[in-house]
């Protein structure tokens, strides 16, 4: 009878190694169910560099294109190359000053430098072109809340946002903001 069970369990552990061989085999690009499952790799990166001296070449024979000094803004921008960025942007904004989007990008590209004055100015701009350009009042209440600890005027800001984007995006954690500053305002300084 204990031969009866070893071989039973000779039997069963065969089994279960060829099974298990069988359902853990990769098969028509099934992963492994023995292998460890790992997570997939970074996504291939655009070599950013050649792509920036790529637009740099179309402004040194083109300086008029607007589009391209908004494009190798946008690069510097997404590589948080903050003064390249401001340069590029400058360049479009003198060839077309009254680009909302592109005044509110270069006025995050000052806002991440520290320059809150001159961010105030572009979201002020942005906001006074297209009255209802959310961005500008969003960022313009990030200055004046997480910045500048003006509270009345980052409600003024982000009343104005939630106006014109009352179930957009951010607008939940905007006005539980708003909510917060009314319900704590700042202590005077004196």
């Amino acid at each position: 009878m204990k031969k009866e069970t070893v071989l039973v369990a000779v039997v069963a552990l065969l089994a279960g190694v060829i099974l298990g061989f069988l359902i853990g085999k990769k098969d028509s690009g099934t992963i492994s169910v023995t292998a460890p499952v790992q997570a997939p790799g970074p996504a291939p990166m655009v070599n950013v560099q050649k792509k920036i001296d790529e637009i740099k070449n179309i402004v040194a024979t083109d300086p008029a294109n607007r589009n391209a000094w908004v494009a190798l803004g946008n690069e510097y921008f997404d590589n948080n190359q903050f003064v390249d960025a401001i340069d590029a942007y400058d360049k479009a904004l003198e060839l077309q000053s009254d680009d909302p989007n592109v005044l509110v990008d270069q006025g995050v590209m000052f806002r991440r430098l520290g320059w809150f004055d001159r961010a105030l100015q572009n979201f002020t701009k942005a906001s006074e072109l297209a009255p209802d350009h959310v961005s500008s009042f969003y960022n313009l209440g990030v200055v004046y809340r997480h910045d500048l600890q003006d509270f009345p005027r980052a409600i003024d800001a982000w009343t104005k946002f939630l106006n014109l984007n009352p179930g957009g995006p951010a607008a939940e954690q905007v006005r539980q903001e708003v909510e917060f500053m009314k319900a704590h305002p700042p202590i005077p300084k004196d």
